[in-house]
C-alpha cells in the first residue's frame, strides 16, 4: 500500500470514529429531548480537533510500520497518486457545494443556528468520507 493510500485510509478511519463520537455526544446531551437545545459548539470543536489529531497519529503509526517493512517505498509517490488525489478532491468539493447550498437554504428559511452549523459540519464530514472512499476505490480498482 502506497503512502497516499494509507493516508486516505487513516482519514477515513478517523472520520468515522470522530463523527460517530460527535453524534453520540449530542444524543446523550439531548437525553431524548429536543436535540437543538444542546450545547453543540464545544463537542463540534473537540470533534474537529480530535479528527485531525487521530488522522495524523494513525498516519504516523502506519507509516512507521510500513517503513520498517520496506523503507524505500514507504513514502514513494507517482503521477497516479496525484491523479487519484485530484479525483478525491473533485468528489469532496461536490459534496461541500451541496452542503453550502443546504446552509444557504436553511439561512433563508430562518432555521435555528444549531441546524445551520450542523448541516455545514455534516457536509464537511460527508465530503471527507465520500472523498476518502473515492480515493480508496481508485487505488483498489483504478481510475478508469
Amino acid at each position: 500500500m502506497v503512502y497516499h493510500e494509507r493516508v486516505a485510509w487513516a482519514q477515513l478511519i478517523a472520520s468515522v470514529i470522530t463523527l460517530t463520537g460527535y453524534i453520540a455526544v449530542l444524543l446523550m446531551q439531548s437525553r431524548g429531548g429536543d436535540i437543538s437545545t444542546v450545547d453543540w459548539l464545544p463537542p463540534m470543536l473537540w470533534t474537529i480537533g480530535a479528527g485531525i489529531a487521530l488522522s495524523i497519529v494513525i498516519s504516523i503509526l502506519w507509516g512507521i510500520a510500513a517503513g520498517l517493512r520496506d523503507p524505500q517505498s514507504a513514502t514513494a509517490s507517482d503521477i497516479r497518486d496525484r491523479d487519484i488525489s485530484r479525483l478525491g478532491g473533485r468528489v469532496e468539493h461536490s459534496f461541500l457545494v451541496i452542503a453550502g447550498l443546504g446552509v444557504i437554504a436553511l439561512c433563508a428559511a430562518g432555521a435555528e443556528l444549531f441546524w445551520i452549523a450542523n448541516t455545514m459540519f455534516l457536509g464537511f464530514a460527508v465530503s471527507a468520507l465520500v472523498g476518502g472512499i473515492a480515493r480508496v476505490v481508485a487505488y483498489r480498482r483504478g481510475l478508469v
